[in-house]
């Protein structure tokens, strides 16, 4: 089977997860499987269900960005949860810890997760994860994990992500299947949900994925800049910052970016 070829029945038949991924439903081009996705939930879309496209016309990640992709050149999905209230903000760490783990596990090659949701390979993007959800009182109504990896992107093509981004393919040298890369990334996720569901200290192990902790830090919310020292995450991902007055703020969002 060549690298970039996904059908339905060969996603079906590889898969060795319980619910995560059953069903998937899988699209040739979509505008966002994001949309699509909110549409399964309306519909009554069980636990777990994958919607996965070869090709998105409108992709988006996180703060409105776009997400450049073409056609066959990554995984793009999202999953289908309802989760309770307490995991929600977790939920952003099991994505990326279960994308470091399988890239891992089919390349061999090492990463590193820029906090809040980025997965990288040498210092660059390799794949990005975007959070939504509807949260009524205390209870979550739905979230959707939308996740994207770059498999044989060529990034050096693609002006405006050369500098920062890379793919599976331009760190091996050769290409990386994405049925293979599908099915590690989907059951490393059910692994990793499970144990957080379990109430097993997941974030021990995303902590020591990140590449910013002890660090001098800008962190960007919006027009809002803060500048200190990463000095610890808590349970839920907030980043836990040292300013230069001693005092230390916890932030729940922004971009986390390095400083000489």
């Amino acid at each position: 089977m060549e690298e970039n070829t996904l059908s339905a029945e060969s996603i079906r038949d590889a898969l060795e997860t319980k619910y995560i991924g059953r069903p998937t439903l899988y699209c040739p081009s979509v505008t966002s499987t994001m949309d699509v996705a909110k549409k399964a939930v309306a519909n009554g879309a069980s636990e777990g269900t994958v919607i996965l496209a070869d090709e998105q016309t409108s992709g988006r990640g996180r703060l409105g960005r776009e997400w450049v992709s073409p056609p066959g050149s990554s995984l793009m999905m999202s999953i289908i949860l309802y989760p309770k209230l307490e995991h929600l903000p977790r939920l952003t760490l099991v994505s990326c810890l279960a994308i470091a783990r399988s890239i891992e596990e089919v390349t061999l090659l090492e990463t590193s997760i820029k906090r809040p949701t980025d997965v990288l390979i040498n210092d660059k993007k390799v794949s990005g994860v975007l959070l939504e959800s509807e949260v009524s009182g205390d209870k979550v109504s739905y979230a959707i994990i939308g996740l994207a990896v770059n498999v044989s992107l060529d990034t050096k093509a693609i002006p405006e992500i050369a500098d920062i981004a890379t793919s599976l393919k331009n760190e091996v040298g050769v290409p990386v299947s994405r049925l293979e890369m599908l099915t590690a990334l989907l059951g490393e996720f059910e692994k990793v949900h499970k144990d957080m569901c379990k109430g097993e200290p997941v974030e021990l192990e995303w902590k020591r994925r990140l590449n910013t902790l002890g660090k001098k830090v800008t962190v960007r919310c919006g027009d809002t800049v803060h500048k200190g020292i990463a000095e610890d995450v808590d349970k839920d991902g907030n980043l836990l910052l040292r300013r230069p007055n001693k005092k230390l703020d916890v932030i729940s969002a922004g971009d986390v970016t390095l400083r000489g």
